[in-house]
């Protein structure tokens, strides 16, 4: 298929806004405001690109279809064809966007075709707001992963296949804006992994580690038995969906408590910051600010705009 619905969600200004971290954001705000430029409108001219959709034969669900947008790591649009007894079960639609693969940018294509996917499906066809999902594998699945943080109040849940990465940190990936991080808290995310892929199996466990550090807990692990670091296969896939669409509960103490542990250490550290400044140790404060920004992300601002504006003020 051919698309020709954009979004507000897929400007550049709006995925730069959720991905990049408060002071990276604003840095380059005040760039393009120096150069009297602006974010370009959109990233993706749709009379360009091509989508491969599956949807189940029937009528639709009484609530809407559920939607799955997929992310491969090849530049082929995926057609799922062993996966369609699974995909009909659930009563889910399948779309994936060619030229998509692990060879070109994240922001610049993989991420905005995303969103652009969920978008034209969504005008096209009863869609329940609840079950939109995003997945991919390899490469691919941690693009999902992004899009899944970056995006919770599209995506209810990811599908993460053979790929993932930590959030948060400089190691990590950058986390979204305070509003949007507490939805991905009740976002459900499902690893599955070949059980012969060991690389891939190890970086699921340091993924799920950083999320429970972030207070990330709605998460369920699957196996993927006699495969490698390959497409799921049938059997796998029915596991995987089954555990997306099983509904869920988070210990609403246990968020609340660790979610407390982390303002009180935000807290202090930007308390530390605006001490330095106070004594005058401009330096010292930006070196802290730096930090605090890679770390928190989007969970940082305001405050950390309004302590950078003072380090700057004459």
């Amino acid at each position: 298929m051919v698309f020709d619905r954009y979004t507000p969600l897929s400007r550049n200004e709006e995925i730069a806004r959720r991905t990049l971290t408060p002071l990276t954001f604003r840095r380059g705000q005040q760039i393009l405001a120096a150069t009297r430029r602006a974010f370009r409108e959109q990233p993706i001219d749709l009379t360009k690109e091509k989508f491969a959709v599956y949807v189940p034969g029937g009528a639709p669900p009484k609530n809407g279809y559920g939607l799955l947008v997929f992310i491969a790591p090849w530049p082929e649009a995926t057609r799922p064809q062993m996966w369609r007894p699974s995909l009909s079960r659930h009563g889910l639609i399948f779309v994936s966007a060619a030229n998509s693969g692990n060879e070109v940018k994240v922001h610049d294509r993989r991420l905005p075709l995303a969103l652009l996917a969920y978008e034209n499906v969504r005008a096209r066809y009863p869609i329940d707001p609840k079950r939109v999902y995003v997945g991919g594998l390899s490469g691919g699945s941690r693009v999902a992963e992004i899009t899944a943080l970056a995006y919770p109040d599209v995506f209810r849940g990811a599908l993460l296949n053979a790929g993932s990465d930590p959030i948060g940190g400089e190691a990590g990936i950058y986390l979204p804006p305070a509003e949007l991080f507490g939805k991905f808290q009740e976002t459900k995310l499902v690893y599955v992994t070949g059980q012969g892929d060991e690389l891939n199996l190890h970086d699921d466990e340091i993924s799920r580690a950083s999320m429970r550090d972030w207070c990330v807990f709605n998460i369920e692990v699957r196996d993927a038995r006699k495969l490698g670091h390959e497409p799921l296969d049938a059997p796998s896939l029915a596991r995987a969906l089954d555990a997306l669409e099983r509904p869920s509960a988070v210990d609403a103490g246990e968020l609340a408590r660790c979610n407390a542990r982390l303002q009180r250490e935000l807290a202090s550290k930007l308390a530390a910051a605006e001490a330095a400044i106070a004594h005058g140790d401009g330096d010292g404060a930006r070196a802290q600010l730096k930090a605090i920004d890679a770390h928190y992300g989007g969970l940082a601002a305001p405050a950390i705009l309004e302590l950078d504006a003072r380090i700057a003020a004459p």
